[in-house]
């Protein structure tokens, strides 16, 4: 044991257990771990926005699948956290968060700059604590890091009191004490893995619907391997985007609100659907009670609050994806019969084909301007280029018309649908994988929440290029003001300021302003070759759709097509 002062105890286990980056922002209750971290040697990035730091962390930990660090003050620093870490709960990402505070000796007292911080973050959060000694600093961090990232991720928060900051005490920090109980997810049970096989092998159309989990899990290669195994197609939940490659013949893409209709006709077709790591949200299954009405649900995660929540299930199995998937193969009979044909994968090849003529051969729906934009990006972008999403029409077109080649390289604000999230989270992936080209995929109204984020790529030498869908609307606000209120627009639509390409000049970054996808295809072509940050402005129709649409409380059968629907 070494006395030491809080302050230094947090830093050096930070060390310890090899914290690489901080996003974060000074202020006066957490300015005594800033003075430790000067000559720590791990680095800090100096956000513009406190919300942006905890996007950054969620970024970083998305990329990378290890817990992202963020830090803030007391009061509006942490508050202005909050957002960033909602966003991280929702969508299951182990961020760590610091948080300073004002002293034990102050608290309820109404002290500048003080908030209860825990009592603001416990529902969003799988931990919030504030230490009260600094004996217990290196056990809680220790304990956050390993909480934060066990079973489902989710983010923690550890608050930190001045006085406890800069007091001192004796510090052990070699022994690691969990200060609340980890519960690691359980092996799969055999007896209900066994039936889950059965009920594969005895299905005669069945589907898997893979969600974030697999990510998390690591486990697209043995969910590739289970679909080609037993030659069952693959569909996606919006978080699960990418975990099958998209080009891959098993792939169906993405369901949901602004789903593919061919994902969406093989599960109303479905005899069973085996969903792994998907928690079934609203937007995924649209009407739940018309969700999966013909077929048997199988539903695997590692949160046993998620199974059958949503959806009644036939079986569930708790256990994490790459355990459970690794025990469905081996439960697998060695030898598989097969008579040379298989009259699903027909079938779902004849729904293909019914709607080529809306999807395309490439499986990317419709010919609009905006489908021929990402398809210059697809051929500007390497396979292992990371893209992240803003929210709003920005982000469903991303959905759709976004191919995506290699796992690991989709980021997006699924549950909590988060503005802002894109472009800072971009900055955390980079920073997590600078081998990697990153791209946000913005629209005009979310950039303009994250912008000031221009000066930290600018400053911090981080390369990420921002490609603006520039409608001057908020633009999905827009389409449903068009569809549900008669065109009644109100509070949508922008002025010409800014300027885009200017305004990326005045924070020293390269700003272009793109007519055709081809100019966009050279300009991104020319930022990932040389490594360096851009903005290019694409301007847009405002009254452009993301088409296709599941109407609010509407089932996947009701979906709106470019052009209506297809022949029956």
């Amino acid at each position: 044991m070494i006395e030491a002062s809080g302050a230094k105890a947090l830093v050096e286990t930070l060390r310890k257990i090899k914290v690489e980056v901080i996003f974060g922002i000074p202020g006066g209750a957490i300015m005594p771990v800033y003075d430790e971290l000067r000559d720590s040697g791990i680095r800090h990035i100096l956000t513009r926005h406190e919300q942006h730091a905890a996007h950054m962390a969620d970024g970083y930990a998305r990329a990378i699948k290890k817990p992202g660090v963020c830090m803030a003050t007391s009061g509006p620093g942490s508050t202005n956290l909050v957002t960033g870490i909602a966003n991280a709960y929702m969508d299951s990402s182990p961020i760590v968060v610091f948080t300073g505070q004002v002293a034990t000796t102050m608290m309820g007292k109404g002290a500048f700059q003080e908030t209860d911080i825990i009592g603001l973050t416990t529902p969003i959060t799988k931990w919030s604590y504030q230490v009260r000694s600094v004996r217990e600093i290196p056990n809680a961090v220790m304990t956050a890091f390993k909480l934060a990232i066990t079973g489902r991720p989710g983010p923690v928060v550890i608050d930190l009191p001045r006085d406890i900051q800069v007091g001192t005490g004796l510090v052990d920090f070699e022994k690691n004490s969990m200060l609340v109980k980890i519960v690691s997810p359980p092996p799969p049970d055999p007896l209900i893995v066994k039936k889950i096989v059965q009920e594969l092998l005895q299905s005669e159309r069945p589907v898997i619907l893979a969600g974030g989990g697999v990510k998390w899990a690591r486990a697209e290669k043995l969910l590739i391997r289970l679909a080609e195994t037993l030659l069952i197609p693959v569909a996606t939940t919006f978080m699960g985007k990418g975990v099958i490659p998209e080009t891959h013949p098993l792939s169906l893409r993405c369901v949901g609100m602004h789903g593919n209709p061919v994902a969406h006709e093989a599960i109303m077709n479905s005899d069973l659907i085996l969903i792994i790591g998907a928690r079934l949200s609203d937007r995924t299954t649209c009407k739940i009670d018309e969700f999966g009405q013909q077929a048997k649900i199988i539903h695997i995660d590692v949160d046993p609050s998620e199974i059958g929540k949503n959806k009644e299930v036939y079986l569930g199995l708790i256990a994490s994806a790459d355990e459970a998937i690794k025990a469905i193969l081996e439960a697998l009979p060695k030898i598989l019969a097969k008579d040379g044909k298989n009259t699903w994968i027909d079938k779902i090849n004849e729904i293909k084909g019914k709607w080529e003529e809306v999807i395309g051969e490439d499986g990317v729906i419709g010919r609009s301007e905006v489908a021929l934009l990402f398809k210059a990006l697809r051929r500007a972008a390497p396979p292992n280029t990371i893209v992240t999403t803003e929210v709003g029409q920005n982000q469903m077109w991303s959905s759709l018309f976004w191919t995506i080649l290699e796992p690991g390289t989709f980021i997006t604000s699924g549950g909590l649908g988060t503005m802002g999230f894109g472009f800072p989270a971009a900055i955390g992936a980079k920073v997590a994988r600078p081998e990697c080209p990153v791209m946000d995929i913005a629209g005009d109204g979310s950039f303009l929440m994250n912008e000031s984020n221009l000066a930290v790529v600018a400053t911090e030498n981080i390369p990420v290029i921002v490609v603006i869908l520039d409608n001057r609307m908020l633009g999905m606000v827009a389409q449903w003001q068009r569809i549900f209120y008669n065109r009644r627009y109100m509070a949508v639509q922008f002025a010409e300021s800014p300027d885009f390409v200017k305004l990326a000049e005045a924070y020293g970054v390269e700003g272009v302003r793109a007519e055709t996808p081809e100019e966009v295809e050279k300009a991104v072509s020319n930022a990932i070759r040389n490594n360096t940050p851009l903005v290019v402005d694409v301007i847009i129709d405002p009254e452009a759709d993301v088409l296709p649409f599941v109407p609010p409380g509407r089932s996947y059968k009701d979906i709106i097509i470019p052009g209506g629907y297809p022949k029956k």
